[in-house]
């Protein structure tokens, strides 16, 4: 089998529908090898399903390996699936449970196969600069805004806002909305009344203002990520159709330049005959 035909049979959606079934069941079996009662009962056989699945997500790496072999590496999502699988194949023993515990990961391949989970990862990686500077803006309120409480309640309420520390904790907190008002607010306001003065215009700047801010950035990257998609499928279709308008119009050329010529050969002869016919007379 060519590389060309490998690379054809991989990209199947055959193929594809063929790994997303594996993954599926892969992950059914992990989860099953948490229960007790599971793996007392058919322990050996959910140990034998979750190898062969891990065989087969072997195989399928190894023959994007040898169908794309440098160009394997030029692709995130394939770097993705092979890190994934690669994390599966490290022995874990009793002193490395995590490792164990880092094969449901293999989960996560369907985002490489699912074209709508690949939309919301490519919207959340286009994102990033965006939520860096949001980000960074926030990282100054919580500052400035963890001072000014230390400050104020530090001294009254220690275990909440005794450090800039336990401040930024108790103001995340707060921002949440986790039992900000009965856990936190009221009991403070009790020693400082004015205190949701400075408690309300922080929820609505953080909680209101700048999270809505992270999730309009968010799903702003995933429409243009969805219209680069779609303008990319179009352009495509636009391509093949203007490759087969051309394949139509070289053939009709070819047709005419073939009449024209059995015409043109066809006319000396005609001439010749109605010549004859005329020296007859």
């Amino acid at each position: 089998m060519t590389r060309g035909n490998l690379t054809t049979l991989i990209e199947s959606p055959r193929t594809r529908n063929a790994i997303l079934a594996v993954i599926v069941i892969n992950a059914i079996v992990l989860g099953l090898e948490t229960s007790k009662t599971a793996m007392s009962a058919i322990g050996p056989l959910l140990v034998a399903i979750d190898q062969i699945c891990l065989a087969i997500f072997v195989v399928e790496i190894g023959l994007k390996l040898v169908a794309y072999r440098g160009r394997f590496f030029l692709s995130g999502w394939r770097l993705f699936d092979f890190i994934i699988v690669g994390i599966s194949l490290v022995p874990a023993s009793e002193g490395l449970s995590v490792l164990r515990a880092l094969r449901i990961l293999r989960v996560l391949r369907a985002v490489s196969i699912i074209p709508s989970l690949r939309r919301v990862i490519d919207g959340l990686v286009s994102a990033l600069p965006g939520m860096a500077s949001v980000f960074a803006l926030m990282s100054l309120l919580f500052y400035i805004a963890s001072v000014m409480a230390t400050k104020l309640f530090g001294a009254e309420f220690e275990a909440w806002f005794g450090t800039i520390g336990r401040s930024v904790y108790s103001l995340f907190q707060i921002m949440t909305l986790e039992s900000w008002s009965m856990g936190i607010v009221r009991p403070v306001m009790e020693a400082y009344p004015l205190a949701w003065l400075f408690f309300i215009p922080f929820i609505l700047v953080t909680t209101f203002a700048v999270v809505n801010l992270i999730v309009g950035l968010v799903v702003n990257s995933m429409q243009e990520a969805h219209a680069e998609e779609s303008n990319a499928l179009t352009d495509e279709y636009r391509d093949a159709v203007l490759t087969r308008l051309a394949e139509i119009d070289a053939k009709l050329t070819r047709l005419t330049a073939s009449g024209e010529a059995k015409g043109s050969g066809g006319s000396p002869a005609g001439g010749e005959s109605q010549g004859n016919r005329q020296d007859a007379i």
